[in-house]
């Protein structure tokens, strides 16, 4: 048989051809999870004083909202990381679609910004509000008046800062469950479990920061809470997949023997919930003293559940269904 000598020129190559899907990378899972980090900051601490009526009094927490404010712009900093047009990001401010949770999002996140500032400059002490006011030069001032309003408004704040909270936290979720393309995150409770995650991780990091025993004792109660929720959660997310129809099987399958599994029950069940749950019980009972090892990996997991659940979702779509 005498080769032939084929020769195809295609231009399909070129950009804009095909139709294409962006893949998401590292800056969605890091966004999601630090917009959930502060909306648990946001909930845990709001929540605490409005039960107990006693201001933050340890340092870390006084300054706590403030840093939260620094982590919802990282997370905001890494989502303009992944635009495609950066310079249209302004146009989401021209208009709401209350049937867009982006829509909601984008607004959702400019309001955090004043709740927090507002919570965080009250909770300073009197050397503290004067040790910033020093810092600002020009807009010191600004930091006395504002601080004084919110004193008076203490309790419109602290309910104010929650419900923004409770928003930002669902929304972290609803930004991936409505997309029901995309089989894994096609599920009911992908905003309750988000909210979750998202006041498990922020009572970690409060009790990073140094609580006194008081603040200690209560944050370790809605660490433990929030865990318990959110492993109920994710049982619930996996038996609806397997009570489901096909494209469900489809995303159980990712979680349950397919390529995610390790991942999923090493970082994030056991690691992120199952070892921290039984430390933070143990400390209950006084069989273990306090250590910074169950926060961290608490965290651990929190990353882990949004990085794994925004990849798989991207891998589980039609083209998988027989």
């Amino acid at each position: 048989m005498k080769p032939e000598l084929i020769e195809v020129v295609s231009n399909r190559t070129n950009p804009g051809i095909d139709p294409v899907v962006h893949v998401w990378g590292w800056e969605v899972p890091v966004y999601l999870f630090l917009g959930g980090l502060a909306a648990g900051i946001m909930v845990v601490l709001s929540a605490m004083e409005l039960r107990s009526g006693e201001r933050p009094t340890s340092r870390g927490t006084r300054w706590a909202p403030l840093a939260a404010v620094a982590l919802v712009s990282l997370g905001m900093g890494a989502l303009f990381l992944d635009l495609a047009h950066k310079l249209h990001v302004w146009r989401f401010y021209t208009t709401f679609q209350p049937t867009s949770p982006m829509s909601w999002g984008a607004w959702i996140l400019m309001l955090v910004y004043p709740v927090l500032l507002l919570q965080g400059l009250s909770n300073l002490n009197g050397r503290e509000r004067t040790w910033l006011s020093e810092r600002l030069g020009p807009l010191g001032g600004l930091v006395g008046r504002v601080s004084a309003w919110a004193d008076e408004q203490r309790r419109p704040v602290l309910w104010t800062t929650a419900a923004t909270g409770v928003g930002l936290g669902i929304y972290t979720g609803l930004l991936l469950g409505t997309l029901s393309a995309r089989f894994q995150w096609n599920s009911a409770v992908m905003g309750p479990l988000f909210l979750a995650s998202g006041v498990s991780t922020g009572a970690a990091l409060l009790l990073l920061l140094r609580p006194d025993a008081k603040e200690h004792a209560v944050l370790v109660r809605w660490d433990t809470a929030a865990i318990a929720i959110e492993l109920v959660l994710l049982a619930v997310m996996i038996l609806g997949f397997l009570t489901g129809d096909q494209a469900d099987l489809v995303a159980a399958n990712q979680l349950l023997g397919g390529a995610f599994t390790p991942y999923f029950w090493g970082l994030v069940v056991l690691t992120g919930l199952a070892a921290p749950l039984a430390m933070n019980l143990a400390e209950f009972k006084r069989r273990m003293p306090a250590t910074a090892l169950g926060p961290v990996l608490v965290l651990i997991g929190g990353f882990s559940l949004r990085t794994i659940l925004v990849a798989a979702g991207q891998v589980t779509g039609y083209g998988l269904l027989p």
